[in-house]
Parts: structure tokens; C-alpha cells; sequence
């Protein structure tokens, strides 16, 4: 029987504490089903909040850890047509990316093109889709202005190559003097330091113009900050929280300004929304990516085997993302 090496974890916990590397049995792929290699997945930290159990939907233990990666497809099982040996295809979303090998029900992979790169295809389904989704569902029209805390995150860089070529303009908010150049570099319009009083000048920033949305992926004190920069009927979007400080309720903003506050999850709008619609979405990115108009940045690479490096990596502050390489 094939074995697989795969980080599990049978208890919530720190990663450091609960995740280890064991080899585990893979069975031939049945009816409907593939046998995946998995080649490539990178490190978020939402992969920390499952290991922890404090993320929106949790695994079934024992568990794969890992949201997302990319996979060649290996075997077929009978009656499987959507696929091809060879072929290249997403990680599902809770199966587990951090394996060799794994066994996957057909109809939930989506197919990656072969000029994609390995890399790009392996980070390709939760950022690139957020940011994508963040922007398009806000109706903006050309010109508008996008505000976001967190700006040299992987969401806020994609938001930034994304609203460039939607036509927006971003006004791009971060907490260290060294990453404004390299955001401008990548396309931002402004940038701005956290504690700077950015909100207070904002119209001199945008030159006058309405700030339509704002994009928080922070909490606390840097969410209000974003409040108090959106013009009238502007909206405000929650998308995460890594400081996990509350956010005090705006009412003024909320009352004399009519802004509108909601939340937004990537997992959630892909349960909601056919397979077909996903696929659409993700060849839109995969074309993006083509054209060299979204990139991701990897900052370093590692062997499974390397794990607590990898995880260390992924806590300090970078600008590029940590990727598990399992095809090397």
C-alpha cells in the first residue's frame, strides 16, 4: 500500500505542541474518487487558527493540516471523467494540503492550467480569491478609492494589484516606515503609516475624492481608524482579525454618516455558489496571473520535514509567503 508523510494533528493546540510528521497509509482511489500527489502548499494564518480550533470551520480529528496547495493527479477512479492523470488540480479545502498523497473525491477539484506555475497555482484559491471577491462585490465604479489596514498581508497585496487593474485607487495602510516603498513599487497609490493621523487628512491623501471601501483585516483601533476614513454611505469590511481586539461600536459613523459594516469569509461564499460559478472566478485569476498582473511572492521554501522552521518562518514579519514544497 502507498504511504504518505503528512503533518496531523489529533488535538487543538499550538502548532508547535499538537502537529507531527507521521506516515500514514493511502488506499487506491474508489469509485468517483483520485489519488493526488500533492506538490506545492504555502503557510497562511489561517492555517494557525485550525491547529488552534479558534477558526470558522473545524476538521474532524484526527486531521491534514493545511488549507491550501496544489496537487498532479495520479490515478483515477471508476466513472472519473472530469480529470486526467497528469493533470493539475487545487488541494480541496479540508483535506489537508501538508501530505505527500491523499485520496479526493473528483468532483471537488478544480482543474489548473498547465502555464500556471507551480507556486502561483499552490497560493492561487483563498488569497487571490478574497481579494477578487472584496473588490468586485462592493460595486465600485473606476476611480473609486479602496482604503486597507494590513497592507503588505498577501490579501493586501493582491487588493492592491487587483484594484489597479479594475481602475481603482488604493490608499494602503501598514506599521513599519520600511514596507511604504515596496508597496508603492507594487502598484499602491498611497501609503500610509497605522498611527500617522492618516484619517484625519484624508481628503488631502485622495485628493478630495470619496473613499468607497474600507477593508479591515486587523481589529481594534486600526478598524475605527478605517471607519473614520470612508466618506458618507461608504462600506466597511471585516475579513479578519489578527489582532483579536474588539471594535467599538461606531455610532456616529454609523448614524451621521451612513456607513454600512459586514463581514466577509472567501469559504463561505464558495459553499454558497455553484462549482461552476468557483471555477469561473478561478479561471479569472489563473488569466491574471497569466498576464502577469497578479503575483505572489514567496519569501522561502521548505521540505514538510523542516516544518517548525517553516511555522517559525511564518511568524515573523516578511513580505512574501512560506511554502511547503513536497515536490522536491
Amino acid at each position: 500500500m502507498r504511504t504518505s508523510s503528512a503533518l496531523t494533528f489529533k488535538r487543538f493546540g499550538p502548532p508547535e505542541e499538537v502537529l507531527q510528521l507521521e506516515t500514514v497509509a493511502v488506499s487506491e482511489p474508489g469509485p468517483g474518487q483520485v489519488l493526488l500527489r500533492c506538490l506545492a502548499a504555502p503557510v497562511h494564518p489561517s492555517d494557525f487558527g485550525v491547529v488552534l480550533g479558534k477558526y470558522g470551520e473545524l476538521p474532524a480529528l484526527p486531521a491534514v493540516a493545511g488549507r491550501e496547495g496544489v496537487a498532479m493527479v495520479e490515478a483515477l477512479g471508476e466513472g472519473v471523467t472530469q480529470v486526467r492523470v497528469g493533470e493539475r488540480v487545487t488541494i480541496p479545502r479540508g483535506m489537508g494540503a501538508w501530505q505527500t498523497y491523499a485520496v479526493a473525491q473528483a468532483s471537488s477539484l478544480f482543474p489548473v492550467p498547465e502555464d500556471i506555475s507551480v507556486e502561483m497555482a499552490a497560493m492561487a484559491t483563498v488569497n487571490p480569491p478574497t481579494a477578487w471577491r472584496l473588490l468586485r462585490d462592493a460595486n465600485l465604479s473606476a476611480g473609486d478609492w479602496v482604503v486597507q489596514n494590513a497592507a503588505n498581508s498577501a490579501v493586501g497585496m493582491h487588493v492592491i494589484q487587483m484594484a489597479r487593474h479594475l481602475g481603482l485607487r488604493t490608499l494602503n495602510v501598514v506599521r513599519r516606515q520600511e514596507l511604504v516603498e515596496p508597496l508603492l513599487e507594487r502598484g499602491a497609490d498611497r501609503v500610509v503609516l497605522e498611527e500617522s493621523g492618516y484619517e484625519q487628512r484624508v481628503s488631502d491623501l485622495v485628493e478630495g475624492q470619496p473613499v468607497r471601501l474600507a477593508l479591515n483585516s486587523i481589529g481594534g483601533e486600526s478598524a475605527i481608524r478605517l471607519l473614520r476614513a470612508l466618506s458618507p454611505g461608504g462600506q466597511h469590511v471585516t475579513f479578519g482579525a489578527m489582532r483579536f481586539e474588539s471594535i467599538r461600536f461606531p455610532t456616529r459613523e454609523l448614524i451621521f454618516s451612513d456607513i454600512t459594516l459586514r463581514g466577509f469569509w472567501m469559504d463561505h461564499w464558495i459553499r454558497n455558489n455553484s462549482h461552476a460559478r468557483v471555477q469561473v472566478m478561478f479561471d479569472k485569476i489563473f488569466d491574471l496571473m497569466r498576464k502577469g498582473q497578479v503575483q505572489a511572492t514567496v519569501e522561502e521554501r521548505y521540505a514538510l520535514s523542516d516544518w517548525k522552521e517553516a511555522l517559525g518562518a511564518a511568524l515573523r514579519p516578511r513580505m512574501g509567503k512560506i511554502l511547503f514544497r513536497m515536490d522536491r
